[in-house]
């Protein structure tokens, strides 16, 4: 067991509180629904990026490269001044949803790089510029592009600003020697050809929980107390934490405030502090009498006031702990502490690192795994609270109770929850926190595990069984992945401990029965297994919102069938582990047995519809899936989108054990005897019951049965998969030479224009960023290749494989001439999408496209950026850049490509 085990394991049990302090701070707290106390709901504009610096925050904290606890009380964040920019870099700067040309976008430049899951170790660099910030530049130039959405972002380096190497890297490292005693290094380095300023400001604060409700203790800071000038320190005292001191190295001058709002600075009426939040901003930039010369308050900043010759580094040492030492004791063994914690960071991973593994796979795997524990959050949001005010506060509009949130006032959150990207995507998106649960099930199952429970419990969970979306309408529906990617962290952990984890596997297994009971509620308008649910994360994947479908009609969603039969494949498979030692779930996954039968029998035949509808959703001579509308006046009319929804049907496979169908237990076997006598058709489309064999020189993970003891359930025919295949894997419509695109490049020349009620809508391939401001501008699924569904595709693939063994072989591409069975297909596919991050022949990787910082200098090629999402055609990064919420799962691919190379043909390249 390595020492980071150890830890975990020590967690676990509760016998040290190791992940006590982590990367919890926010990128940004303002602009976000909690706090958003406006009458109309706009975020954006109540609280502003210029409102940050100066007023305080209800429900959370951000901070650049910072740390904080579990309850995001005590924070400890980077501030910064090159002697030139307006204000003090406190947080990262981006543009909001209405200002960003492709919605809101972060305009800095900044990696997370090294993070073991305790957080023993952590590294983060930041890049900032040493000329005057282009704020203004970035907000008139990207709103100056808003009038033809297809010209792209206007980024921070397109604006020239580190062309000339004028900027500080700056690096900040944190090891734990302790789970309360934290070493922390930073290291400025100037990269211009001449000598620079920096002002560095390492900053402590608490978060403002005293504001809110009369009679609430407040924290404090204050300077200690030392006879010796060079031996210096703050001390923070809070009622519901130890107490802790932040010993510095000795700087100009260390300053105080209080985290309170500046209401002078908005009209609001007087303030209850000269030094308010923003004070120190004041006092090093203005030279403003705004510091407490007492030096207490409730934020500090040691000021370190730094210059530095051309290529020249300074290295600053702290040290925050619970521990009070003697003079210099504190520092002198800081070198050692970051020794033993990077030894003890390279030996975790380097159990996890697939032996012979290429260094650069390993960097991306490794970098992928320290974005997603970089993105850990603390998330505080009461619903009840922030719909009915604060005590101290004027009760907020009575609009609020209609706003989308309004029904969920049983929520409360109060805990650290992984984000998709703590700056665009700073609150939680549950089907995006399903993939990155199946990531971290990779470095640490039992946070996974808790992350799963978390959103499936009682104070998340609605009480008529919804699994919460995401904070700006909880309503929302997901893709229902929660069953999806508990069986998969089971799995997991099985095969890498010989072991799952039965007890977390019933939890979230009744939990899931709730969430499932509501789809079938709520989402099957006519009762006939036929599946809506709006847009389900697509953003703009079809002709129009499918959130807002023509008033009177119905929309048959290829794609909400195809996840609810995912849904009951996984709800069956965990009932079967679970009925190996309790038989009452035999039952039930026999009633998920029959869902499943029913699902496969509408989308395929649509019996239970109008003559109209009939075979409508399959369409023969297309070989594809297609949604179909049903206007109010009764007519069907199918959606002839060639998009990611007619091929989803693949990922609803999965097998069962040919004893389910001779069990012991005369109703169960008589009930599945008549559904299957009942439709015949199943049992050559959809339920092939014959044996197969296994794949041959592929071990079966512990616990997994052979092909031979099973049967295959699929929504589609081995004929139908077949063409499907052939279309998907076509690079003239979905295959890119970086995974599967979202919409087939045929409609680049053959667009699709429909008229319903008179009103045209069309469907374009744009393999870039988003043409419509639909769902804010800043999601496509119109053509780029998008991670989610690209990695659903893989494991289906391996799953027929499993079963159909290497008899069953597709031209791959599609007019190649090049036959592979399904294993090889699902590790081509695989290949291209690692290949988004890997250096080609010239050096260059294609998730940088035309940025020749990133492309050419040694100091930035290897800090990678894990993008929402990629462009079809070149690979190149857009949308959110933090992403490694669902792009992380470049590690898990990576991690199979590596443990299976001997088939891996070379990576592909752009011709």
């Amino acid at each position: 067991m390595t020492q980071e085990e150890q830890r975990l394991r020590e967690a676990a049990e509760g016998s040290a509180p190791w992940r006590l302090w982590g990367p919890y701070l926010s990128d940004r707290q303002w602009g976000t629904v909690r706090e958003d106390y406006s009458p109309d709901g706009d975020a954006w504009s109540f609280f502003p990026h210029d409102h940050a610096r100066s007023r305080a925050y209800r429900w959370g904290e951000d901070g650049l490269g910072g740390i904080c606890d579990e309850g995001c009380r005590l924070c400890f964040a980077l501030a910064l001044w090159n002697g030139v920019d307006p204000i003090l870099k406190e947080r990262l700067f981006g543009l909001s949803n209405t200002e960003g040309n492709h919605g809101e976008d972060v305009k800095e430049y900044y990696f997370p790089l090294e993070s073991t899951p305790t957080h023993s170790y952590l590294k983060f660099l930041y890049k900032y510029p040493q000329n005057a910030f282009p704020y203004e530049d970035l907000l008139e130039e990207n709103g100056r592009r808003k009038a033809d959405l297809h010209l792209p972002e206007y980024e921070l380096a397109d604006t020239g600003i580190f062309d000339d190497g004028a900027y500080f890297d700056v690096w900040v490292e944190y090891a734990k020697e302790g789970p309360t005693d934290i070493a922390i290094r930073i290291r400025v380095t100037n990269r211009a050809a001449s000598s620079a300023v920096l002002h560095l400001l390492p900053t402590l604060w608490f978060r403002n929980t005293w504001s809110w409700n009369p009679g609430t203790p407040k924290p404090i800071l204050r300077l200690g107390a030392s006879s010796n000038p060079s031996f210096s320190w703050i001390e923070a005292e809070h009622p519901e934490l130890d107490a802790m001191r932040l010993y510095h190295s000795p700087g100009r001058e260390v300053l105080f405030v209080e985290n309170e709002t500046n209401r002078s600075r908005f009209g609001w009426g007087e303030n209850t502090t000269p030094y308010p939040k923003d004070g120190i901003h004041d006092y090093v930039i203005h030279g403003s009498a705004t510091v407490n010369p007492l030096r207490v308050g409730t934020k500090a900043s040691v000021h370190y006031p730094l210059t530095l010759g051309p290529e020249e580094s300074c290295t600053i040492v702290l040290r925050l702990s619970n521990r009070s030492f003697r003079t210099g004791e504190w520092q002198r063994d800081a070198d050692a502490i970051f020794a033993r914690a990077i030894r003890s960071a390279e030996e975790f991973y380097g159990r996890i690192r697939v032996p012979g593994q290429s260094d650069e796979l390993f960097l991306i795997e490794r970098q992928a795994f320290a974005g997603l524990l970089w993105n850990k959050q603390f998330y505080h949001y009461v619903v009840s609270q922030w719909l009915d005010g604060d005590r101290a506060f004027p009760p907020p509009p009575s609009s609020r109770y209609r706003q989308a949130n309004a029904r969920w006032r049983h929520f409360y959150a109060h805990e650290v929850i992984t984000m998709p990207d703590k700056w665009e995507f700073p609150w939680f998106a549950s089907w995006d926190l399903c993939f990155q649960a199946v990531v971290f099930a990779m470095i640490d199952p039992g946070y996974a595990k808790k992350q799963l429970l978390l959103l499936a419990s009682e104070w998340y969970m609605h009480p008529d069984g919804q699994i919460p979306a995401c904070e700006w309408s909880f309503s929302e529906v997901n893709p229902p992945l929660h069953a999806w990617a508990a069986w998969r962290i089971y799995e997991i952990e099985r095969k890498n401990t010989g072991k799952g984890d039965r007890d977390f596997l019933v939890r979230v297994f009744h939990r899931c029965l709730l969430f499932f009971t509501w789809w079938l509620n709520r989402k099957d308008a006519d009762g006939n297994d036929l599946f809506q649910g709006g847009f389900l994360g697509l953003d703009n994947i079809g002709l129009f919102d499918r959130s807002a479908v023509p008033p009177g009609s119905t929309m048959y969603q290829v794609d909400a069938s195809s996840w609810m039969g995912l849904f009951t494949i996984n709800m069956m498979e965990i009932a079967i582990e679970l009925a190996r030692e309790d038989p009452a779930f035999l039952g039930i996954a026999t009633e998920f047995f029959l869902h499943f039968g029913n699902i496969a029998e509408a989308l395929n035949h649509v019996r239970s519809l109008p003559e109209a509808l009939r075979e409508r959703l399959w369409d023969p001579e297309d070989h594809f899936y297609y949604d179909v509308l049903r206007l109010s006046s009764g007519a069907c009319l199918p959606l002839k989108a060639r998009s990611l929804q007619g091929i989803m049907p693949i990922f609803a496979v999965g097998s069962v054990p040919k004893s389910l169908f001779q069990s012991h237990d005369g109703r169960v076997r008589e009930r599945i005897r008549w559904f299957l006598r009942k439709h015949p058709e199943l049992q050559k489309e959809i339920v092939p019951l014959h044996a197969t064999t296994p794949r041959e020189g592929k071990e079966v993970e512990p616990g997994r049965r052979e092909a031979a003891d099973e049967i295959l359930l699929s929504l589609v025919s081995k004929e139908r998969l077949r063409a499907l295949l052939r279309v998907m894997l076509d690079e003239r419509e979905f295959l890119s030479p970086f995974g599967i695109r979202s919409v087939s490049k045929f409609h680049e020349d053959h667009p699709l224009e429909l008229q319903i009620d008179g009103k045209l809508y069309r469907l374009d391939y744009a393999p870039g960023a988003s043409p419509l401001h639909r769902f804010g501008g800043n999601s496509n699924w119109r053509g780029p290749v998008w991670f989610p569904i690209n990695f659903l595709l893989i494991e289906s693939l391996q799953k027929y494989h499993h079963s159909f063994g290497e008899e069953f072989r597709v031209e791959c591409p599609t007019g190649s001439g090049r036959f592979l069975n399904l294993w090889e297909v699902s590790q081509e596919i695989s290949r291209r999408l690692a290949s988004i991050f890997m250096r080609d022949g010239n050096g260059r990787r294609p998730v940088f496209g035309n940025w020749p910082i990133f492309q050419e200098d040694p100091a930035w090629r290897d800090c990678l950026l894990f993008f929402e999402y990629f462009h079809g055609d070149t690979g190149a990064g857009l949308g959110a850049s933090h992403q490694t919420g669902w792009t992380a799962l470049v590690a898990k691919l990576i991690h199979q490509l590596s443990e299976y190379p001997e088939k891996a043909p070379p990576f592909p390249r752009l011709p």
